[in-house]
């Protein structure tokens, strides 16, 4: 495979400044581009079946980077991540950051010269919103410090190292960008104690009892995850001017080991996630690979050859593996990885080509037959791929994408792409995510968030248990399913990607629908709008989405009577027989409850399947009562309880015998 030499520029260019909002950079201030909403498509049908590959949906897909408590309640979101490449550099003593390449590697104090005061800003915020924080561990050797009055510094002063050419001309004048004006190269050996001061596992151990001792441990109402450090693999690249030389892969082990080890002694119920890595080329080289296969060619990778010539990740899953058979400690929780599209999707760019390749690149997140389009050319399969890594180097991990962006924040094309990219998270089975960054309120990008986890402004959305849906080009119209267990409702996100309107069909196999669907639509009018509800022919609902539209469907399972008439007789040796009248018709099966007579304290001690009406067990001497219920665990349905029947088993014997019915 090939890592393109541009790569860790252009992916540096990306400023990681939370407190600009990303959607004044993406212009959704700007007319959405033009649809063709007159035309017709080919009709489409969606084949839904409520019974095949059912699987939960982990809430904790649907995660952010830096949301304010207003966004998180109005997104119904529950995880929030601290992240990014000033998070590298943070030195929480000082409360202060280095933006690296992001910002001419100027040194810059909080407001607060409270140590900590941000790591505690944020999980109060989170707190208040009922979110979980993800708080980044910085691991590289050097840290940020501040000058006197907290005032800035740089790490590549133009006062002591001359012109360059560039620099921050209008906040920090003598802060430059590192490369000389005289030789047009890059500054070596530059004084890392200008702007920093030596970081170490016992300085985050500080400040992990720090944010313990505040807000209790993880399973008490602190922070549950801590990420190692960010995007390691570039830090040569983004912190250059501490780390020049990339980092090898045995350098990043011993600091995951380190790092996760100062966390786990602090607070052993906390969640470790790593190793954060970049994109691409990072799942495979490390930083020091990364660097020299620039320098030569792309050809010759000393440090993986040093290693059995081991794909990066695989390697250092290994790794974690063994140290934790040798310690019996396991360090690392969860397998994070960030992912891009490489081929100028995340950017601004909404011409109809842009638009259409956007439709198809967020398979390379999923499809073993996708060809990413970009300079990678492999099929990439990312979600697949971290399941098998993990399966076979380190099994037990949960898998996360913690950064990703599909660029068009403010266009109703990079809404689409969000809102297939989270309906595919949730058929893949990934564990985590949080999206770079959070999108303005006023996008569509923003929305399309909404109609998974808050669409009808009540908490209502996209269901969490994924179920079969079967479309026949995902690049035009993608749809995605799920059970929400609340109500037993069956859920449809549709997602027509496309000009012009597509006439739709959704088949439901396995669900008794009640008849009447309802529908929630995003559109380019930039607004979500409750639709009319739209009746069912039998398992069928026929209807048409608009152009570039995001529709959740809501289908209300029909109710379940409960089965009557409940008896039972006694044979011989203590065999409680009951039998029932079924009156429901596709349920799964029947649910047998029973209780010691005079409580209400009811356990199951039985099932059987559909259309059956009997039920016989050996019970223990014991006065008794029992109820059945009909189920279908598709639907997520039960119904009512059966009439009461009391049983005494035991203490005189009788012939099988009807008892009457208690009501």
């Amino acid at each position: 495979m090939t890592i393109n030499p541009l790569r860790a520029l252009h992916r540096q260019i990306r400023a990681k400044i939370p407190a600009r909002s990303m959607a004044v950079a993406f212009g959704i201030l700007t007319a959405f581009g033009p649809q063709s909403a007159n035309a017709l498509n080919p009709a489409v049908t969606v084949s839904i079946d409520v019974n095949a590959n059912r699987h939960a949906i982990s809430p904790q897909i649907y995660g952010l980077a830096y949301a304010s408590s207003a966004q998180l309640l109005d997104l119904n979101v529950q995880l929030n991540r601290y992240g990014g490449n000033a998070a590298t550099r943070y030195n929480w003593l000082q409360n202060a950051d280095n933006r690296g390449f992001d910002w001419y590697f100027e040194s810059i104090g909080d407001d607060s010269a409270v140590a900590g005061e941000r790591g505690d800003r944020f999980i109060a915020q989170n707190k208040s919103a009922g979110a979980d924080s993800m708080i980044t561990i910085p691991m590289i050797d050097w840290i940020a410090k501040v000058g006197p009055n907290r005032s800035k510094l740089a790490s590549f002063s133009i006062q002591k190292y001359g012109a360059q050419t560039g620099s921050d001309w209008e906040w920090f004048s003598d802060a430059g960008n590192g490369i000389l004006s005289s030789t047009q190269q890059a500054i070596s050996g530059n004084d890392r104690n200008d702007a920093n001061v030596p970081n170490s596992a016992a300085i985050q151990h500080g400040w992990v009892q720090h944010m313990v001792g505040k807000w209790g441990n993880a399973t008490n109402g602190g922070a549950r995850f801590y990420m190692l450090d960010n995007e390691s693999s570039i830090w040569h690249a983004s912190h250059r001017d501490v780390q020049p030389v990339g980092a090898t892969m045995s350098e990043i082990r011993d600091k995951m080991i380190a790092y996760a080890g100062a966390v786990k002694s602090v607070d052993p119920t906390a969640i470790v996630v790593g190793p954060e890595e970049w994109g691409w080329g990072g799942y495979f080289y490390s930083g020091y690979d990364q660097q020299w296969g620039a320098a030569h060619g792309w050809s010759g990778y000393p440090d993986r050859a040093a290693h059995g010539n081991m794909d990066y990740m695989p390697w250092l899953l290994d790794q974690m593996r063994q140290n934790e058979v040798a310690t019996g400690k396991r360090l690392l929780d969860v397998f994070s990885l960030h992912i891009y599209p490489q081929n100028g999707e995340f950017g601004n760019d909404t011409s109809a080509n842009m638009q259409a390749l956007r439709n198809r690149s967020t398979r390379s997140l999923w499809d073993a037959n996708y060809t990413d389009e970009s300079w990678i050319n492999d099929k990439v399969q990312l979600i697949p791929r971290m399941k098998n890594w993990v399966a076979t180097y380190y099994p037990g991990l949960k898998t996360a994408i913690t950064e990703y962006n599909w660029g068009a924040e403010g266009h109703i094309n990079g809404a689409t792409a969000q809102a297939d990219i989270l309906g595919i998270f949730g058929r893949e089975g990934l564990d985590y995510a949080a999206r770079w960054t959070t999108p303005d309120t006023a996008s569509p990008t923003y929305k399309a968030i909404k109609l998974y986890r808050n669409a009808d402004g009540n908490k209502a959305g996209f269901g969490d248990t994924s179920v079969s849906t079967v479309v026949p080009n995902p690049d035009q119209l993608a749809a995605f399913s799920a059970v929400r267990s609340s109500d037993g409702a069956l859920t449809v996100m549709v997602i027509n990607k496309i000009a012009g309107t597509t006439p739709l069909t959704l088949n439901l196999g396995n669900f008794n629908p009640t008849g009447v669907a309802q529908a929630w639509q995003l559109t380019s009018t930039n607004s979500i709008t409750k639709l009319a509800n739209q009746n069912l022919s039998g398992n069928s609902l026929t209807t048409t989405v608009p152009a570039q539209s995001i529709t959740l469907f809501t289908l209300a399972a029909a109710s379940t009577p409960p089965p009557s008439v409940l008896s039972f007789s006694i044979g011989a040796g203590g065999v409680v027989k009951l039998n029932w009248h079924d009156n429901s018709s596709g349920e799964q099966g029947f649910y047998i409850e029973r209780a010691t007579a005079g409580s209400n304290n009811f356990v199951r001690v039985g099932q059987v399947g559909g259309n059956v009406t009997s039920f016989s067990h050996t019970t223990p001497k014991g006065n008794y009562v029992y109820r059945v219920q009909a189920f279908n665990s598709g639907t997520g349905q039960v119904s009512a309880y059966s009439n009461l029947v009391s049983v005494k088993v035991g203490g005189w014997s009788f012939a099988p015998m009807m008892l009457l019915l208690l009501h």
